[in-house]
């Protein structure tokens, strides 16, 4: 039975966490491309590996002993293997934020992969300087979407919008942006960066019920219907980056 790899790629014990580290577990069935991703990493200054996994299972025993903040999974959006990943980690309530390593040559559903709890989605053969970059932002708080994936998970929340009059709003494409008060679009720009309701609250200095407020008005005013699709749509805009 494959088990997962208890200790950092250096060989030390998985206490000794060095400071302000970026704990990262990798999940792939491919041992070469695991085991690179793994050495590149555990280069960068401010990321340590903790653990690797080459089976579903391993990789949610791993998530759950080691509690790295970040999980790298190189298995398809759709398979079962990234399922029990997501499961288990909705399931414990663990802080781990995903990121999914996806084939350009599959064709993925990124937008149930999001809604399971995706905060990342990165191809496999990016630079290792945008891996880096993603694993840095999502552990912030943020959704890393690459133009090409955004492009994507756009076009099919288009098409399971397809017949309904509000598909324009849906798709996030409704020019309503200019519309929105300067504190709604600081709402925006914090749900995109996975902000919550109570940390928006705190950060913003209102109240809880006032946050609520603000997103049913925006949600009336861009067309949206959840969280996910306002995050859409500020990353369409190009609203996720600004602070």
């Amino acid at each position: 039975m494959a088990m997962p790899i208890l200790t950092g790629v250096d060989g030390t014990p998985n206490d000794v966490t060095r400071p302000e580290s970026i704990r990262v577990l990798i999940a792939d069935d491919q041992n070469l491309f695991r085991d690179g991703i793994a050495n590149l990493l555990s280069t960068q200054a401010g990321l340590e590996v903790v653990g690797c996994a080459d089976t579903a299972s391993a990789a949610v025993e791993a998530i759950r002993k080691l509690r790295p903040d970040v999980a790298l999974v190189g298995w398809p959006a759709s398979s079962i293997n990234s399922h029990k990943v997501f499961a288990a980690i909705q399931e414990f309530k663990l802080q781990t934020r995903v990121i999914l390593l996806i084939s350009d040559d599959l064709k993925e559903d990124f937008l149930d992969a999001v809604r399971q709890g995706c905060c990342g989605i990165v191809p496999k053969q990016t630079s290792t300087e945008l891996l880096v970059k993603s694993i840095r932002k999502v552990h912030a708080g943020e959704f890393w979407l690459d133009r090409t994936t955004t492009a994507e998970v756009i076009r099919r929340l288009a098409k399971k919008g397809a017949g309904n009059a509000n598909t324009g709003a849906r798709l996030g494409l409704r020019e309503q942006g200019g519309a929105l008060s300067a504190r709604e679009r600081e709402i925006v720009i914090l749900v995109a960066q996975g902000f919550k309701n109570k940390e928006m609250a705190e950060r913003m200095f209102i109240s809880e019920q006032t946050v609520k407020n603000h997103l049913h008005n925006i949600f009336d005013k861009l067309g949206v219907s959840d969280r996910l699709e306002l995050a859409l749509y500020a990353i369409h805009h190009n609203l996720h980056d600004q602070t």
